[in-house]
Formats: C-alpha cells, structure tokens, sequence
C-alpha cells in the first residue's frame, strides 16, 4: 500500500506562546484517504461541502479555471421523452416559411434581388427543447445494484484507525490510543501524558503514527507518520464551530489546552519577523546610538548582584541542610512523638466507644437473662401441662376405643333401621314389574307408565299412583336424613310439589300439581319433572348412583329403595309398642263409628298432624276407604275382611316407624 501524508519542513512556527508535550490532550484525524491523491487533479476541500461559500474566488483564480476547464458529457438519470411544443413549434416555423416562399414568387424574386429558386441557406434552430439521453453508468440499475456500490465505496473510504506517539527519548511509544472502527473521521478519547514525568512532557517534538486497516486487509499498515515540533502548529481556534478552511487529506488536529491547531501544507510555516518594516519606505542607513556605558556598568553591578543573590541562596540552602542533618534525631524522636500522642487520642476514643458497647452489650445481657428465665418459668409450667393431658390421653384412649366401637355399632343400628323401615316401605307400597313389558312398573297395583307417556294414561290412576311416589319420597328422605331440594306435600291423588329454587317463578305458583284433573298441563308436566329430579338427586346424592334416563320414575325409585334397603347382615326386628293398630269398635250395623275408625286412636291422631295439614287423610281412604260400604257392612266377604287386615297391618307398621 502506498503510504502518504502531509509533512512540514521545519520547526519554526507562527506563534510565540511555548508548546510542549504537556499541553497536549488529544489527536484528531479528518478526511481519512488510504491512497495519495491523483497529480493531475488534487482535491482542494473537504468531504462534506459546508466550505463552499467561503472559498475565496479572486478574478485571477476565476480566469485560472475557465481557462482550465474542460467539456464534459452531460447527464441525466432518465431518457427525456420528446416534448410536444417541439413539435408543434417545428410544425410553425415550416407554416411561416411556406408563407414567405408564396409571397416571394408572387413578387417575382427574393428581397435579396435572386430568383423564385430557394436558396441553400440553413434554417435557424428553434427554441424548443431537444431531447436528452442519459449517460449515467448505472442509472437504470436495480436497488440491489446500488446498495452495492453504496457498500463497496463505503468500505474502500472507511477503515479502522489508531495512533500511537513517539519520542526521541524513549524507545517505546508513550501512548496508543484506542482503535475507532469504521470511520472516515476517526475521534479518538483524550489522554493526559503527565504520568511521564517532566523529563517527556517538557519536550515540543513528536513522531506520531497513524494504522489503518480496511475489511479487504489482514493486518494493520502504516498510513501516516510524521515527525513535527508543536512550536511549527498553526492555530485554528478555541473551537472548530467557526474555522471552515479547507482541511487536507489525511490532516491532523492536535487539541491543546488553549485550542485546536494543525499543520497545513498549503499555508506558509514561516516565522514572521516581530518587527516588521513598514511598506513603501526603504530603510535608512542612519546609526542608531547604543547603550552608555554607565548603562553597561550598571548592568554589569547589577548582574553582579544576582550571582551574589544566587550564591547566597545556595549557601543558605546548604547550612539549613547541614542542621537538618544534625538535628535528625531530635526532630525524628518529636514526629515520633506527635504520632504517639495522635495514636493515644485514638485509642482513648475507641476506649470510650468499646466501654459504650460493652454497656450495651450487659443490659441486653440482663435483658436476655431476664427473658430466660420467664420463658423457662412457662416451659416449666408447659410441661407440667403436658404430663397431665398424657396422663389423661392415657386414661380416656381405651374409653375413647369403647366409644368408637360403641359409636360404630349405633351407626350400624341405624342403617339396619332404615333398612327396615325401607323395607317395611317396599312392603306397603310395592313396586312390581308388569309382565311382558319392559321397564313397565306398578305401584300398589296402580300401572304408571313413564313421563313421556302420561297422555294415554288414565288420570285418576295417574294421579293415585304420583301420590303414592310423593308419600313415598317424603318418608324416605325423613328416614335417610337428606332433605329433599323440591318438597313434596301427599295428598294421595290431590299432592303437590313445590319450587322454591327457581327465581322466574312467582313466590304465589310455586306448588305445581301431581294431578292432571282442574290442573294446567305444562304446570302439571314441570311437576312430575320435578318428582324426577327429587328421585334423581336422592340415588346420585346419598348413594352416589347417576340414573340414564329421569323420566323412568317407577324403575328409578324401585332402584332408589333397593339401594336403601342393601346392607350386610339381618333386618332387625321391629321394637315393641308404637301405635296399637286400628282397633275394632264392634261390628254391630247401628253403630256410630264404622269399624276399623281411627278416631279412637290418639297416637295415630297425633302423628298423622304435618306442618302442612292431616297427613296420611287420603292415604287412609286409599286402604280403608275402598273396603268400606256406605253403611258400614263389609263387601264381598272373607275377600274385603282381608283387605282390611293386610291394610290396618301396613297403616300400623308405617305409623310404628313415623
């Protein structure tokens, strides 16, 4: 790679002030060039083209360059197409011209005295605009195209740049600066050089190096050295704001304490003479009268006196040296005594802070001590505690054994109990299968067929059999403990059931009939639906059993009593006493009280109350009633006396485990 850089020939500069190495405090590089600039045409400014309007353009400098000026290809980014007014002034000019030839033939020749014959004379161009072709290299070229070349001029002027300084003085650089990458006008940080010592930063001349490396290189090469004096500089100002000289290429900008100065190789470095002569007068050959010599011996006494100024200091410098040196040991034993007493009030101070500290220290001790001791009062008291409720623990275990196995046997008693009273239920309502028909059931001999098939039942019969599964339902979840979500009021054919969950339901429609006669349809519909959801709720919840279908009412509620009636073991016997069966009043015909009357019975009386009104009214019609002549005489014999019995038998267990 070709190496060049700007160079200054001499040390002498324009200023006055003294520059040393001191007074450096960092390095700039602007218009970063990796290859010397071309001979026949040298780049006179800078990248950018803020230094246009202040270049000086001086007549002399104008005529230099028309006279140096060169024809060029113009060019354009796009083909012109043609215009229309081209064509349309071409278009009159031949109109004028064939005028003018018309005219001229008619007169019998031309102004100019020739014939009628046209002469050979060129036309004069028009001032339309011609078209222009483009001469761009690549001016139809793709994005691609010019991101490429974009990239490509970008990398071939940027480079990654340090420096480095050097002095005669020292073998190795004082200072490398850090690598800036990728710039055409690379800043590099400040530094401070006074960590050499005075025997560098008193020197006024230095070598730099500047290293550069681009992407198509492997290592770094030498761009520019230059070996300079800071007295050659040039000052360009406290700031660069307001200096728009054009910069060379490759130049560099030393940033002083008191500005910013740099070495121009178009600019003269010649020292100007202090005093110079005034133009237009030559100089005289006049001798100018020199010092006296009374002057000259004054000045003489007067240096005189400074070397005996000068000798005298060194003198004195000397003695106070020598009595530094006598009395060292004096002076030595009194620091060392200052110290002692400096160390003293030190350790007093920690003294005192440690003796603080260590009081501190003895009350949260007593503190502590305090707390102990409380604390091992109440463990004390704790484990006194603790050893009764063992003893305790240990006393009641084997009671709390007998009361868990007593407490289990009760459980015991009170699942068979509800299995016998269940089963004593299955017993007065009994669910039978009809015969050759599927998942067709009878409750008491009453057929209910399943809820989508209510239509084509009879609705006395219908009615009947609901009231059976009402009573049914009500007395199960009152032995099974879980209450029903929709309560049930029996009424043997008359029942209803209530919604009070529902809240589109007004609080006076809430009972929904399980009859169809003087009832709405769809009210008496969401009533048996509700009876289902009752049985429903029942199996999943006491039992844990999910039905397939809800609308199999007599299957579903045979099912929920056989799941109420399984257990291990025997059904225990009924427990004596309860109501006293319905006692005959005496079969004479002119008695006042039909037999088998449970008027007489108080017990029944009693127990047949609800808080909704007589329970059990119909029910006692349903197994009385139907056996029983207006007059009181029994009908059909030996048939209607047994009825009565099987019926007074069932009223008497179902009474005996309400």
């Amino acid at each position: 790679m070709l190496l060049w850089a700007p160079a200054l020939a001499g040390e002498k500069g324009l200023g006055y002030t003294p520059r040393k190495l001191r007074h450096l405090q960092g390095i700039t590089l602007r218009n970063l060039t990796l290859s010397p600039p071309s001979p026949a045409r040298s780049r006179g400014k800078t990248i950018d083209d803020e230094a246009l309007p202040f270049n000086l353009k001086t007549p002399a400098k104008v005529v230099a360059l028309r006279e140096n000026r060169q024809l060029g290809h113009s060019r354009s980014s796009a083909d012109l197409r043609p215009i229309q007014e081209a064509a349309k002034a071409s278009a009159k000019a031949s109109e004028d011209e064939s005028v003018i030839s018309a005219t001229q033939d008619e007169r019998g020749g031309s102004p100019n005295g020739s014939s009628g014959v046209n002469s050979s004379k060129p036309t004069r161009p028009t001032f339309a605009r011609l078209r222009r072709r483009s001469t761009m290299e690549w001016s139809g070229a793709s994005p691609q195209q010019r991101q490429k070349k974009l990239e490509d001029v970008t990398a071939a002027r940027m480079a990654d740049t340090f420096f480095s300084l050097h002095v005669v003085a020292a073998e190795d650089p004082i200072y490398v600066s850090e690598e800036v990458p990728k710039a055409m006008n690379p800043n590099f940080r400040d530094f401070d050089l006074n960590i050499w010592g005075a025997a560098i930063t008193r020197l006024d001349e230095l070598s730099i190096k500047f290293w550069s490396k681009t992407e198509a290189m492997e290592e770094h090469q030498l761009l520019v050295e230059l070996t300079l004096s800071l007295r050659s500089l040039t000052f360009i100002g406290r700031t660069l704001d307001g200096f728009h000289h054009p910069l060379p290429q490759n130049c560099i900008l030393f940033h002083l304490s008191d500005g910013f100065y740099t070495t121009f190789t178009d600019m003269p470095a010649d020292e100007p003479t202090p005093f110079p002569h005034p133009r237009g007068k030559a100089a005289s050959n006049k001798v100018l009268p020199t010092s006296s010599f009374d002057a000259l011996l004054r000045l003489s006494k007067l240096d005189d006196s400074i070397q005996d100024a000068i000798a005298t200091r060194e003198r004195i410098s000397d003695e106070l040296n020598c009595l530094l040196q006598d009395h060292q040991v004096p002076l030595w034993e009194k620091q060392r005594v200052a110290e002692a007493d400096e160390s003293l009030e030190e350790v007093q101070y920690a003294t005192l802070t440690l003796r603080k500290q260590l009081n501190h220290v003895r009350r949260k001790r007593d503190d502590l001590q305090i707390s102990l001791h409380r604390r091992r009062d109440l463990m004390k008291a704790g484990r006194g505690g603790i050893a009764k409720t063992q003893d305790f623990v240990r006393d009641t275990t084997e009671q709390l054994e007998h009361e868990r196995e007593a407490l289990q046997r009760t459980k015991d008693d009170i699942t068979n109990q509800r299995r016998r009273v269940c089963e004593d239920l299955q017993k007065v309502y009994p669910i039978d299968p009809v015969p050759n028909k599927t998942l067709a059931f009878t409750i008491r001999g009453l057929h209910l067929p399943n809820s989508a098939d209510l239509d084509d039942a009879n609705p006395e019969m219908v009615a009947a059999a609901l009231g059976y599964i009402a009573h049914v339902l009500h007395l199960v979840s009152l032995y099974l403990d879980y209450p029903l979500p929709y309560p049930v009021q029996p009424r043997s054919s008359s029942s209803t059931i209530y919604d009070h969950i529902s809240m589109n339901i007004l609080p006076d429609g809430r009972a929904f009939p399980l009859f169809v006669k003087g009832a709405i349809r769809y009210r008496f519909e969401y009533g048996v639906f509700l009876l289902n959801k009752d049985i429903d709720i029942l199996l999943c919840g006491k039992f844990g059993v999910k039905i397939l279908d809800i609308r199999q009412t007599l299957p579903n509620l045979k099912h929920l009593l056989y799941l109420a009636t399984a257990g291990k073991g025997e059904l225990p016997a009924r427990k004596a006493g309860g109501i006293r069966g319905l006692l005959r009043a005496g079969g004479g015909g002119g008695s006042s009280m039909p037999p088998y009357s449970r008027t007489t019975s108080q017990e029944s009386s009693a127990s047949s109350v609800t808080h909704d009104g007589p329970r059990g009214v119909g029910h006692e019609k349903m197994l009385v009633g139907k056996i029983q002549a207006p007059n009181g005489k029994a009908q059909n014999g030996g048939a209607v006396g047994s009825l009565q019995k099987s019926a007074a038998l069932q009223t008497s267990k179902l009474r005996d485990s309400l």
